[in-house]
């Protein structure tokens, strides 16, 4: 809904997973835990958070999984915390999610992608660079995201 300004309803996702052989699963990105939970209860389609932040949250309510931003710098922490959930390990996937919970809210900072690439190439993983209409991440974010990575073991310059 953040992208394209339509949040679907509950039901409408329920009856394209009825009627539509194609239709197997739904990113839930409305930020609602509500949205997640009604799928769940009305239907088996398979709900992966667009949420890195509410992973664990959507999952708790019948989700199976997330569509991540964070993985693309840091994938062997967010299998951590999908483990732990898959295990039904709430307490190491509690840990896990709080550990992870300053950067899931530091890389969206301002508009993503910028964050997420920005903190790729404070890592090394890729170079500078973005196309327009995409611009650098604000000066005032660069050290704090920095710092972030930092404590998660990621080597970064701001």
């Amino acid at each position: 809904p953040g992208r394209c300004g339509v949040e679907l309803a509950a039901e409408t996702i329920v009856r394209m997973y009825e009627q539509i052989e194609l239709v197997v699963a739904v990113k839930e990105a409305t930020g609602k835990l509500d949205m997640a939970s009604a799928i769940a209860s009305a239907c088996d389609i398979t709900i992966l958070s667009g949420d890195d932040s509410l992973t664990l949250p959507i999952c708790s309510a019948g989700g199976a999984g997330v569509i991540s931003v964070l993985a693309n710098i840091l994938p062997a922490e967010v299998r951590r915390l999908c483990d732990a959930i898959e295990a039904n390990d709430l307490a190491a996937a509690r840990r896990q999610h709080l550990r992870l919970f300053p950067l899931f809210r530091g890389i969206f900072v301002e508009t993503n992608p910028i964050p997420i690439k920005a903190a790729m190439a404070m890592a090394g993983m890729i170079r500078d660079e973005l196309r327009l209409p995409m611009t650098p991440l604000s000066a005032p974010h660069r050290a704090p995201l920095a710092k972030m990575l930092r404590a998660l073991g990621v080597e970064a310059e701001a």
